[in-house]
């Protein structure tokens, strides 16, 4: 039988994933894995050096596919930043879900800490990148230095927050998982709120107001 030539980067993905669930295992090699599927071991090198790329690869797929979903629709290019992320939350949760067999065979040898899971460092690079990104509205410092500290301390608090959602949704066994749907809501709209520096700034700006007043009266 001729090995088929044409193989998309989702065709290797879809064919791991199948296997894995199948066989409660990973391929033993790439040649095996390639043989198996009839395409030449040679197209797996152009999209991926081994099966643990292709894992990062998967949560990687996930994140761009809920990203372009998205994009397609005229309101969230609208969204304030809050609905944005709460978009993107429930599309890439639907996601999750739509391949829930492998994601939970993946996840749950490291339900205890996955936090620096390799497997899941592509995904926190670009799902970061994309909370940087929103104009989520912070202090503004002035210096580059707090910037930074500012810019870095919302990534990483962000990406605790989808770990823990994600924690939350493998456990849940609620119908149609209405209780993640639930978590979701609560826990980005308290975030916002703690992010709203909209009282800050009024304190900040009273605080300078005194502070001038009572200088000049001296």
């Amino acid at each position: 039988m001729a090995k088929k030539k044409s193989v998309s980067k989702d065709d290797i993905i879809t064919w791991y994933m199948d296997y894995v669930l199948e066989h409660d295992a990973n391929p033993k090699t790439v040649f095996a894995f390639a043989k198996m599927n009839n395409f030449d071991e040679a197209k797996f090198y152009e999209y991926f050096t081994s099966f643990e790329t292709i894992e990062k690869g998967i949560f990687e797929a996930f994140f761009s596919n809920s990203i372009h979903a998205l994009e397609k629709s005229e309101d969230y290019k609208i969204f304030d930043a809050r609905n944005k992320l709460l978009s993107f939350y429930y599309t890439f949760f639907e996601n999750l879900t739509a391949n829930r067999s492998y994601v939970k065979h993946v996840l749950d040898k490291y339900k205890k800490d996955f936090k620096g899971l390799k497997i899941l460092s592509g995904l926190k690079k670009h799902y970061t990148n994309y909370v940087s990104e929103l104009g989520i509205q912070m202090l503004d410092v002035k210096q580059e230095q707090l910037e930074k500290i500012q810019d870095n301390a919302l990534k990483e608090s962000a990406w605790f927050q989808l770990l823990l959602t994600m924690k939350f949704w493998l456990d849940d066994t609620s119908a149609s998982f209405e209780k993640t749907d639930i978590y979701i809501e609560k826990s980005v709209n308290t975030t916002f709120d703690v992010l709203d520096i909209a009282p800050l700034k009024s304190v900040i700006d009273l605080g300078k107001f005194l502070f001038k007043e009572r200088f000049h009266s001296n």
